[in-house]
C-alpha cells in the first residue's frame, strides 16, 4: 500500500548562481495545482545568494528538503538528487525557468492515464520572445508539435524531443537505463535516447506549460557538451548502436552542410572493425552536386534511388536542417514505398 506521505512526484531541482531569477522558479513550482510534491534542491556551489534563498525556502515549506553537493556540476548533482527522490516518478525543473500551474498536475495525469509512456514533457515558450524566425522559435514550433509517442519516435534523431526541464520520467525506467550519466553530451539527451532504445513510450503533453528562458547564463549556451557536434555525436552512437540495419547499403539524403557534417562524424565513429555501415551514396537535387564523391560515395539524384543497389533496398538517412526540406524529402520517400523507421530515419 502506498504510503500517505510518500509524494506524487518528486522534482529535482540543481542550483548554481540562480540567484537572480530563483525566486520566480520557486513561487511557480508554489503555484502548481498539484501540490502533493517534493523538491529536492541542491546548490552546487553557488558564488551568489543561492544558497539562502533555497534555505528560507526550505524553512518555510516542508515539501523542500536541500540536499548537500560540492559544486562538482550538473550531472554529479542530477544523480545525487535522484538518489534522495521518494517518489515513483522524477520530474526535472530549471532554477530559473517559470512552471504553469498546470504543469505537474498534466503530466501525472498523462502518465497516470497511460501505463505504456515512461517519460513526457510539456510543451515550451522561451522567454523573453527570440526574434521570429530565429532557431529558437523554430525548435519551440517543432517540439510543441511532438504530442504523440509515433511522432516523438520519428523525430529521436533530428533533436532531443523533450525540453530537459519539462521532463518527468518514471523512476523504475529511469534506474533500468542507469539514470543520468557521465558522457561528453547532453545528459538529458543521453537519457531520453536510452530510454527509447530500451523501447520505453515518450511524448509530450499537448499543452504549453513550461516558460524556458533564454539568456547568456544558461549552462547551454557556454558548453561544448551541448553544442551541435556533441548531439550528432550521441545520435551517430546511438544509431550505430543497432538502430539501423546491417545489411543494407546506407543513404544520406542530403549532401550539404548538415548532410556532410553527419557523415564525418558517421565515419569518426570508434566502431569495431568491420561493424560500421560504410556510406554508399549521398542524394541531392542541386544539379552540381551530382555525380560528385563525397568521403568516397557518390552523390545520386532522388529518382535514381529506386535502382540504387537493386535488389537490396538503401536504408536512407535524411540529413537536413530545414523543416521544410524535411517534410519534402519524407513525402518523396513515402511516394517510394519507403517506410519510416523502418526504411528511414530523419537524423537532423
Amino acid at each position: 500500500m502506498r504510503d500517505a506521505a510518500e509524494p506524487s512526484v518528486s522534482v529535482l531541482l540543481p542550483c548554481r548562481d540562480a540567484g537572480q531569477f530563483l525566486g520566480d522558479c520557486i513561487e511557480s513550482l508554489r503555484a502548481q495545482s498539484e501540490s502533493r510534491f517534493e523538491v529536492l534542491a541542491l546548490d552546487d556551489g553557488s558564488r551568489d545568494h543561492t544558497g539562502a534563498l533555497l534555505q528560507a525556502w526550505a524553512e518555510r515549506d516542508s515539501r523542500v528538503r536541500l540536499v548537500d553537493r560540492d559544486g562538482s556540476g550538473i550531472v554529479a548533482a542530477l544523480r545525487r538528487l535522484a538518489r534522495e527522490a521518494r517518489s515513483p516518478l522524477i520530474a526535472r525543473m530549471d532554477a530559473d525557468d517559470i512552471a504553469r500551474p498546470g504543469r505537474l498536475a498534466a503530466q501525472l495525469r498523462l502518465l497516470a492515464r497511460r501505463p505504456g509512456i515512461a517519460a513526457c514533457g510539456t510543451g515550451v515558450r522561451y522567454f523573453p520572445r527570440p526574434p521570429a524566425g530565429s532557431g529558437y522559435r523554430r525548435y519551440e514550433a517543432w517540439l510543441n508539435g511532438l504530442i504523440d509517442p509515433v511522432t516523438v519516435e520519428r523525430n529521436l534523431f533530428v533533436e532531443c524531443p523533450i525540453a530537459h526541464p519539462t521532463l518527468m520520467v518514471r523512476r523504475d525506467a529511469f534506474e533500468a537505463v542507469g539514470g543520468y550519466r557521465e558522457t561528453d553530451g547532453p545528459e538529458d539527451y543521453d537519457l531520453v535516447l536510452r530510454l527509447a532504445a530500451e523501447g520505453h513510450g515518450l511524448t509530450n503533453v499537448p499543452e504549453t506549460l513550461h516558460e524556458w528562458r533564454l539568456g547568456a547564463h544558461r549552462l547551454s549556451e557556454r558548453s561544448a557538451r551541448y553544442g551541435a557536434d556533441a548531439f550528432r555525436s550521441l545520435k551517430v552512437s546511438f544509431l550505430a548502436a543497432g538502430r539501423l540495419p546491417r545489411d543494407r547499403p546506407l543513404v544520406i539524403w542530403g549532401a550539404g552542410k548538415v548532410g556532410k557534417a553527419f557523415a564525418r562524424a558517421w565515419l569518426r565513429q570508434p566502431a569495431p572493425r568491420g561493424s560500421m555501415v560504410p556510406i554508399a551514396a549521398f542524394v541531392d537535387l542541386d544539379p552540381r552536386k551530382i555525380g560528385q564523391n563525397i568521403h568516397g560515395a557518390v552523390v545520386i539524384r532522388p529518382e535514381a534511388l529506386p535502382e540504387f543497389a537493386a535488389p537490396v533496398r538503401p536504408y536512407v538517412l535524411l540529413a537536413v536542417g530545414s523543416p521544410g526540406a524535411r517534410r519534402e524529402i519524407r513525402e518523396a520517400l513515402d511516394a517510394m514505398d519507403y517506410r519510416e523507421i523502418e526504411d528511414y530515419r530523419a537524423v537532423a
